[in-house]
């Protein structure tokens, strides 16, 4: 089921490096949350502190909080490998596990949570995760041929199939369209209006027409300089964002004068 995820006071640093700082915001279920801004703002540093990614850099923290469904996401009783169960992440470049077959790597989540299931069940699975990123009828008929045959696009299906197999609450996308064909991007974009009935989606892009197409709400994020911390700047419906935003700085950067 997808779920709200309320951000509150977070900064965020590598080290004693403050990255991103000072972040509230609210992302709404069953809706897509696009971010946008120029490169090295902190969007995908942000994305990833939402299901702790980034605190497989050593030296990573935040301070603040991140609240899904009444838990602090960052609390001392709370499992980081928990959180990345109920928030997927689907990565800039498509990323299946090369040695394993179309259906080894959609089921691949499940075997690493140790959830036991008989070959009927994890059928079902496979093909219902594949039904969900639109990939099944392309792929039906070689489910035991390496995942890292498929085209470009294709793998990316796979990597999203892959992250909704294990039925989070949340999906994180970073960049996923910026190493695909047109076409792909499409098929990508697509999916992701499909998906967001079951699920909260967050995409990091640098293509103003994709967040414009995708997403009900855009946050712009932007930074004073260089060496200077990234800050959400501002969070509005996408409408707005693209057609009367409230600063001068996401109407400058949507614009193209800078960015």
């Amino acid at each position: 089921m997808a779920k709200r995820i309320e951000v509150s006071d977070l900064n965020i640093y590598y080290g004693n490096f403050l990255a991103v700082e000072g972040v509230n915001v609210s992302i709404e279920p069953r809706s897509i949350t696009a971010l946008i801004g120029p490169s090295g703002c902190g969007k995908s540093t942000f994305l990833r502190s939402i299901n702790r990614m980034h605190e497989v850099l050593p030296g990573a923290r935040v301070e603040g909080k991140v609240v899904m469904d009444g838990q602090d996401l960052y609390g001392s009783d709370v499992d980081p490998v928990d959180v990345r169960r109920q928030i997927g992440m689907v990565f800039q470049r498509p990323n299946p596990f090369p040695t394993m077959s179309i259906y080894d790597n959609v089921i691949a989540g499940n075997r690493l949570n140790n959830k036991r299931m008989k070959r009927a069940e994890t059928d079902e699975l496979v093909e219902r995760s594949l039904r969900g990123a639109n990939l099944w009828n392309e792929v039906k008929d070689r489910l035991d041929r390496p995942g890292s045959g498929l085209s470009g696009g294709q793998q990316q299906r796979l990597c999203i199939a892959r992250a909704i197999a294990v039925e989070p609450d949340v999906l994180l996308m970073d960049e996923p369209c910026s190493a695909l064909d047109p076409i792909s991007t499409l098929a990508i974009e697509d999916l992701m209006t499909e998906l967001k009935e079951r699920f909260t989606i967050v995409i990091v892009t640098h293509n103003m027409q994709q967040a414009a197409r995708v997403s009900e709400q855009t946050g712009f994020f932007n930074l004073n300089g260089v060496g200077q911390p990234g800050r959400l700047i501002e969070f509005n419906p996408t409408e707005k964002i693209f057609s009367n935003p409230d600063e001068k700085a996401t109407e400058d950067y949507i614009s193209g004068r800078f960015g």
